[in-house]
């Protein structure tokens, strides 16, 4: 049902992916509707499509945005601590920021400066946004996403971008126990999304859930 979410503002966009069952939960519906991808997407920001934002990437389509919160959601209480690994334009980033609330801390970590820079630019043009970077909740850095950033571990969520060619052991490393990571793994037939939770006592289940299809997690382009 996705191809049937876009809509003629970021109003009607939540709507339908809240209507095709897409959104299920009030929070995510809350903090996708209090961030407008206007911000953050040069061209068509309510088509529920992928859009291009130079460089080799893109902002992902709306209902993968959502599927990443839905899943990520249990690890997402006030005050936690994420980190979105190809946060791109940062436009995902101020979705979660809204979830952990003032007491919640995000860092989006990107590979190329340029989309650093871009990351902070889009965020600024909000209030919100505004309030966020000036009180420190969210900080984006240049590092290889592959290596997550461990400045800030460990982290109750981690949210990758773009498709690994492995579920990277450094960022279960650096989940919190228990903690949850939603990634994109590309394999032998395509890419699929993982969903893998480190238990309270330390063991990791992984499980493999639906095909997707993301820009790879690779050395910036020189």
């Amino acid at each position: 049902m996705a191809w049937r979410s876009s809509g003629s503002s970021n109003a009607a966009l939540i709507a339908n992916l809240a209507d095709n069952t897409l959104i299920t939960s009030d929070r995510v519906k809350r903090a996708m509707l209090g961030v407008d991808r206007a911000h953050y997407s040069p061209s068509f920001p309510y088509q529920d499509s992928p859009q291009s934002i130079g460089y080799s990437a893109t902002i992902s389509a709306p209902h993968m945005h959502a599927a990443a919160c839905e899943s990520l959601l249990p690890f997402l209480p006030p005050g936690a601590k994420v980190l979105d690994i190809g946060s791109g334009s940062g436009y995902l980033t101020h979705v979660l920021a809204n979830l952990v609330g003032e007491t919640g801390k995000v860092v989006g970590v990107d590979h190329i400066q340029a989309l650093v820079d871009l990351s902070h630019r889009n965020m600024a043009k909000s209030e919100g946004g505004k309030t966020l970077l000036a009180r420190g909740q969210v900080r984006f850095v240049k590092t290889d996403g592959r290596l997550g950033w461990r400045e800030g571990a460990p982290y109750d969520a981690i949210h990758v971008g773009a498709a690994a060619a492995e579920a990277h052991p450094l960022l279960i490393e650096q989940l919190k126990a228990p903690g949850r990571m939603f990634i994109p793994v590309a394999g032998g037939f395509g890419q699929h999304i993982w969903v893998i939770d480190k238990k309270e006592d330390g063991s990791v289940k992984k499980e493999k859930s639906f095909g997707v299809q993301y820009v790879p997690l690779t050395d910036a382009p020189r």
